[in-house]
């Protein structure tokens, strides 16, 4: 818990010594515990049945993301086949949440998800590196959102971030939400490259005090991306911030999750840390590519205690 539920949200950001001082006053996170408390809600297992919902939720949370030089319409039209329809052989199988895109190929996911309920994601902000002024930043976001984007991924300036210029990486985040209308932001925090568990704390309640409305671990473009004791803290901050203020946030973790072994220990964490509320895709998503291959492969084999080849599922 932290000192915000006597400060209103606006107090705690009105100048830069009052934001520096909020962010330093946040509890340290101690590292061999949130390593010991991770690994401890790994080992927990849950039944057959439980396992089939947990999948199926899993699959619902997918942002299914294709993010390469070599993208072209051709490919995200496909992804976003998959997206809607994620096993063709099973009607069953539901949607994932939403497909991610360069803001460019925005436009063709539009036009290829018509119809579905599956959100468009768009990365902005000068994805990967966050490093571009504020307006050519701003910029991307408004061509997304003009094309059709729901919801946008922008991400922090880690450089701003590190060298301590808070109220700068802040004012960037809502100058983005902003831009943003009525399309959700989600806010990369790159927390591969933040050091410690205590700057991915602060970076955390940084974006969820700007307006985010979900904190993202990665971009999927350095190692390490998302880990479980990143994904614990991160869970942790939207807790506290709901206990804070009222308000509900989400985690979205990116990078590095291929298994569907992994996404439901992933899934335990969420319940146990921030509850079953955020067990939702408008609280909790999965950033992944070849994910939702081995989701697949899983619910297969829970439906017909076997497995199937590689060549059931299609290939990204």
């Amino acid at each position: 818990m932290t000192a915000l539920t006597d400060t209103a949200t606006s107090d705690v950001a009105r100048d830069d010594a009052t934001l520096r001082r909020f962010l330093h006053g946040l509890p340290g996170v101690d590292q061999v515990g949130a390593d010991a408390r991770a690994a401890s809600l790994a080992t927990r297992s849950i039944k057959t049945t439980a396992k089939a919902w947990a999948v199926d939720a899993a699959i619902g949370m997918v942002d299914l993301t294709t993010l390469e030089g070599a993208d072209t319409p051709g490919k995200v039209r496909s992804l976003c086949a998959k997206a809607a329809r994620p096993d063709p052989t099973d009607p069953s199988a539901p949607p994932v949440a939403a497909v991610c895109v360069y803001p460019d190929l925005v436009e063709t996911a539009v036009t290829a998800l018509r119809g579905t309920r599956v959100e468009i994601a768009s990365v902005a902000t000068a994805f990967p590196s966050g490093r571009a002024a504020l307006a050519t930043k701003l910029h991307d976001v408004r061509d997304a959102v003009a094309a059709g984007a729901t919801e946008i991924d922008m991400v922090i300036d880690r450089g701003a971030f590190l060298a301590g210029r808070y109220r700068q990486v802040y004012d960037e985040i809502v100058a983005t939400k902003r831009e943003c209308g009525a399309a959700h932001l989600k806010v990369i925090l790159e927390t591969g490259e933040l050091a410690t568990l205590d700057n991915v704390r602060r970076a955390s309640w940084l974006a969820l005090l700007a307006g985010g409305d979900f904190v993202k671990t990665s971009t999927g473009k350095i190692n390490p991306a998302a880990r479980p004791p990143v994904a614990l803290v991160m869970l942790e901050a939207v807790r506290d911030y709901f206990a804070a203020t009222g308000e509900r946030r989400g985690v979205k973790l990116a990078g590095g999750i291929r298994t569907a072994k992994e996404a439901v220990r992933y899934l335990v964490m969420v319940n146990e840390v921030a509850g079953d509320e955020w067990l939702d895709p408008r609280l909790f998503r999965f950033g992944a590519s070849s994910l939702l291959n081995d989701l697949l492969l899983q619910r297969h084999k829970l439906a017909t205690g076997s497995y199937d080849g590689p060549d059931y599922v299609t290939v990204d």
